[in-house]
């Protein structure tokens, strides 16, 4: 009997603290999203959480961050261009996949479709500095690469798939949104439609 009553009590502990647990992730959630949210806010960009982020045909938040080799670079420098704004990671395989048809493309078309490319790197999610130098002296890369070191513009493009892509026209709006990777052929494509 009393084993049965030790057990039935134990259990009632563990369903106590999991159900502890959860609310206590619910509400560091919540304080997490209200502060990123009052950040923003001060920042004049209004963010929900749990939106699509922005869409098309809307402005392409505008940003200024800095890149691995120590420059800084804002979204709104390549007005007048059509840009490839990608969110990645070193660590993420379909990241890795197509780094090589971006820096492909990037090489024959930049001159030609009048576009410029800028891997934003998730550095909060991501494995360090050093990794992502490694990455980009091994996948040869030679676009810039702007690093999120707080996350930010991955919080307000939403970018919770990666890797996640924005096709920029020349008026800095979003014409296209694309989750997932990319091959040189479909960044030729979505390129061309913002004619």
């Amino acid at each position: 009997m009393s084993k049965k009553i030790l057990g039935i009590g134990l259990v009632a502990v563990l369903v106590g603290l999991f159900i502890g647990n959860i609310i206590m992730n619910q509400s560091s959630k919540k304080e997490m999203e209200k502060q990123v949210a009052e950040e923003l806010q001060e920042s004049g960009l209004d963010v929900e959480f749990g939106s699509e982020g922005p869409g098309k045909g809307d402005a392409a938040p505008d940003f200024t961050l800095t890149t691995l080799e120590g420059k800084e670079v804002s979204l709104s420098d390549y007005k007048g261009k059509k840009v490839i704004l990608n969110f990645w990671a070193t660590w993420c395989p379909p990241c890795q996949a197509e780094m090589p048809h971006m820096q492909e493309y990037y090489e024959k078309y930049r001159e030609e479709a009048n576009i410029e490319m800028l891997a934003v790197n998730l550095t909060t999610i991501d494995e360090g500095r050093p990794a992502i130098e490694k990455f980009a002296k091994e996948y040869g890369l030679s676009f810039p690469i702007p690093l999120d070191e707080e996350g930010t513009q991955g919080t307000i493009y939403q970018a919770q798939t990666i890797p996640t892509s924005y096709m920029i026209d020349t008026e800095g709006r979003i014409q296209h949104k694309i989750l997932g990777p990319m091959n040189k052929e479909m960044m030729i494509q979505l390129v061309e439609s913002m004619d």
